[in-house]
């Protein structure tokens, strides 16, 4: 009992600093793994681990001869099995307020024309139950997405975004990405989600906005070609359902600069109803 007394009388600031930052810097390692393959691998690292010592305790020394050196090649495949998450990773990192300015900004007239024309084209698509995904960049480059489809560097209009959409017209599939006020490009492909535990009503173009929001910070719009309904793709989640009015204000928020500086966060919507 004296023992723990003397722990705890001779714990100093800087110790509590250190336990918190290595808290949540497992937090946050925590979060970046969950629901994704690199979960199960972490696990199959932790089982390695306890065995490894085990074998040690238990004086099975071949076994633990064999363990240990497993360890030490794997050291070197985790960083290239763990090449997108690591990636992923760093790129959290380079968007976290320490190390940037803020959001995109884009005031007054401007910033109500944007949102206008997105928002009345998406409206326009979800009632004609035409498909759409549209990729709203922010701070994250989007140009090795970009080249995978047409340049347009036009500015955001209803009418240009509708007749891309438009089905069996030459842009019509694959996403639209933007830029500020700007279309950067059309017919876009975007990278699939490795996300295994998603429902399966959610078709390829569902799983391409949450590909690319896992990759980046962007924010994608999504309206089903099945359904007409509308969603929204961001930081590898997804929100669907929604209606014009909702959107406008994510679209405002995501333009209009935040002294938070945090992203819009969408929860997992679980839904009986039918949807691509």
């Amino acid at each position: 009992m004296q023992s723990f007394i003397d722990i705890f009388t001779n714990i100093r600031v800087r110790d509590v600093l250190d336990i918190v930052i290595v808290a949540v810097v497992l937090y946050k390692i925590f979060v970046l793994l969950r629901e994704t393959r690199a979960e199960q691998l972490a696990k199959g690292i932790v089982i390695l681990l306890v065995l490894t010592k085990v074998s040690e305790w238990m004086q099975l020394y071949t076994i633990n001869w064999i363990l240990n050196g497993a360890m030490t090649v794997g050291a070197i495949a985790l960083l290239i099995v763990f090449q997108p998450e690591l990636r992923r990773a760093l790129e959290y990192i380079g968007r976290s307020r320490f190390f940037s300015k803020s959001l995109i900004e884009i005031r007054g007239e401007s910033l109500s024309n944007v949102v206008d024309e997105l928002v009345e084209a998406v409206a326009s698509l979800s009632r004609q139950k035409i498909g759409a995904l549209i990729v709203m960049e922010k701070q994250t480059g989007l140009n090795e997405v970009v080249e995978t489809g047409t340049k347009i560097e036009g500015k955001v209009s209803s009418d240009l975004l509708i007749n891309i959409f438009i089905p069996n017209t030459p842009l019509h599939d694959g996403a639209v990405i933007i830029k500020d006020d700007k279309i950067k490009a059309a017919a876009c492909f975007l990278p699939l989600t490795d996300n295994n535990s998603l429902s399966k009503e959610l078709g390829t173009r569902h799983r391409a906005a949450l590909g690319i929001s896992e990759r980046s910070d962007c924010l994608a719009i999504i309206v089903s070609e099945e359904t007409g309904a509308i969603s929204i793709a961001e930081n590898g989640t997804i929100s669907r359902y929604l209606d014009t009015k909702t959107l406008r204000q994510i679209l405002l928020d995501m333009y209009r600069p935040k002294s938070s500086n945090q992203a819009f966060l969408f929860k997992w919507r679980q839904d009986d109803e039918k949807e691509e």
